[in-house]
């Protein structure tokens, strides 16, 4: 078989004319694998900046004239014999020569220069190690410039990732954030801070709307756990198929359409610190038996595997449902309320909280202006108590609806009961109507009883004169002067209207 015949062989056209023979194939892939060696050596020590061999003791036993220059040495044969170590002050062979597996790309540092070499172990016939060799591709990082700026692109795009996720599973929220100081709100208080100390379980109970995962984030910030990951997850969120991996987390290939690298769960994220199960009451029975073993052996065991997973995790469940009679229903394991229950505590309704619901509003209305750029409002008198005569059946969420309702529907610095009572028609038959108590303008005349004669008319031409004068010292400006007699731009309007007067801008 000539040379010619074997080039012939593996060219393309030679492949599609013949019809395929075994011994050839094999014959030629050995002779290919015989020439391809010396020829892929040859080339990576021309194209390199140095070249070394050693042999099974890491002995030099082959130095390229380049590389030896490069190191300080005169003659190449200097190096013979000695081990490499003493040449090559930060060489990594042995340790190719221990493990029997290349170093593909790696940082070398040289004296003050730092080179970018690739070692490779050489074998035997029976796989077994005899020595490695070593190039030295670059004796300057400059020709890597390009890849090195992408690697430090993506570490610091890597790091920012990592940054953003450490940052959305710290607590938003302080004990501070929990507004009030009514006797319910200073017990719930005390008990957050006696329910930091350990790490024992602990069950929030409240109607929606209380603020069971504030309270559960202050816990976190002020327990040992605090610099560690506090993760949340609304059980009644996730579709019953999803909940198994979504807690306890995966192995690749458990189901079909799992990313091959498989699934976390909630449980290993929130390793070290704390997971927050809201609405627990709805964790389907098969998965509260895993949450149990959870919780006693501290380890959990990811969906499709057999082997369990150690994990350090204080739990905090919240509910708004009546446990104990779902435990009576059949739909609540008894064994896991009791290990959940260790320290309860209860959060009020905001019907509850008696002069406390003042303090919860401005607070709202403090956000509510950060949030969203409008003025900072204030109550009345009249307001706060329509407030507190209004069950509020949503709580705070509620609360916040019906305040933000009312910012965006008029201009008043202080809501009064008529603003609420727009914002929220329930409140209408409890709060006095804003008609039933004089206006700021007309507080300025006393009717105790009849009219007299005429008094409609000079009253239209005293508020006139009223409304003229505030748009005068406002420039015109409807907003502004409505603002200065405390009334609201629409009852502003209304007023200008039935005046038959006109803004000046």
């Amino acid at each position: 078989m000539t040379h010619g015949t074997d080039s012939d062989r593996f060219s393309g056209d030679g492949l599609d004319a013949r019809p395929f023979d075994g011994d050839a194939f094999e014959g030629g892939a050995a002779l290919l694998h015989r020439r391809a060696i010396p020829s892929l050596f040859e080339a990576l020590e021309t194209q390199s900046e140095g070249t070394v061999a050693v042999d099974r003791d890491a002995r030099v036993v082959w130095i390229n004239a380049k590389y030896a220059r490069m190191l300080g040495i005169a003659d190449p044969a200097e190096a013979i014999g000695r081990e490499v170590e003493e040449i090559i002050p930060h060489s990594q062979m042995r340790q190719v020569l221990a493990t029997g597996q290349p170093i593909l790309l790696d940082l070398m540092l040289f004296g003050t220069q730092r080179l970018v070499v690739t070692r490779f172990p050489l074998t035997d016939d029976d796989g077994a190690v005899i020595g490695a060799v070593g190039f030295v591709l670059y004796d300057s990082l400059h020709r890597l410039k390009p890849l090195l700026a992408e690697l430090s692109r993506l570490e610091a795009e890597l790091a920012a990732t990592k940054r953003r996720l450490d940052e959305g599973r710290q607590p938003r929220y302080t004990l501070q954030s929990y507004v009030g100081d009514s006797p319910v709100c200073l017990e719930v208080k005390r008990k957050a801070r006696l329910a930091a100390r350990t790490d024992a379980p602990i069950l929030l109970l409240g109607e929606t709307g209380t603020g069971k995962e504030l309270i559960a984030q202050a816990i976190h910030g002020l327990s040992a756990r605090s610099g560690r990951s506090f993760v949340g997850v609304n059980v009644a969120a996730i579709p019953e198929t999803l909940l198994e991996a979504e807690f306890f987390g995966a192995v690749p290939g458990a189901y079909t359409g799992l990313d091959r690298r498989g699934r976390e769960g909630r449980f290993k994220t929130a390793n070290g610190g704390t997971l927050f199960l809201d609405e627990i009451g709805d964790m389907p029975l098969g998965l509260q038996a895993k949450l149990l073993r959870a919780l006693q052996e501290q380890e959990i065991e990811p969906l499709g595997s057999d082997r369990p997973v150690k994990v350090d995790v204080r739990v905090i469940a919240a509910t708004n449902v009546d446990l104990e009679r779902r435990i009576r229903d059949g739909r609540f394991r008894s064994d896991l309320y009791y290990r959940l229950n260790v320290l309860p505590i209860r959060l009020p309704a905001l019907a509850e909280m008696g002069g406390g619901l003042e303090a919860i509003a401005e607070s709202i209305l403090q956000e509510i202006a950060a949030r969203t750029g409008l003025p900072l409002r204030g109550l009345t008198p009249e307001a706060v108590e329509a407030l507190g005569r209004h069950r509020w059946p949503g709580n705070v969420r509620e609360l916040r609806n019906v305040l933000e309702r009312a910012c965006l529907l008029t201009d008043n610095r202080r809501l009064t009961a008529a603003d609420l009572a727009e914002a929220l028609p329930d409140l209408g038959d409890a709060a006095p109507a804003e008609t039933a108590r004089p206006a700021p303008v007309q507080q300025l005349v006393q009717a105790d009883s009849q009219p007299l004669p005429g008094y409609d008319a000079a009253f239209d031409e005293f508020e006139r004169g009223l409304l003229g004068r505030a748009l005068a010292a406002s420039g015109g400006r409807a907003t502004e002067a409505a603002r200065a007699l405390g009334i609201s731009r629409a009852a502003f309007y209304k007023k200008l209207a039935r005046l038959g007067m006109r803004a000046g801008g």
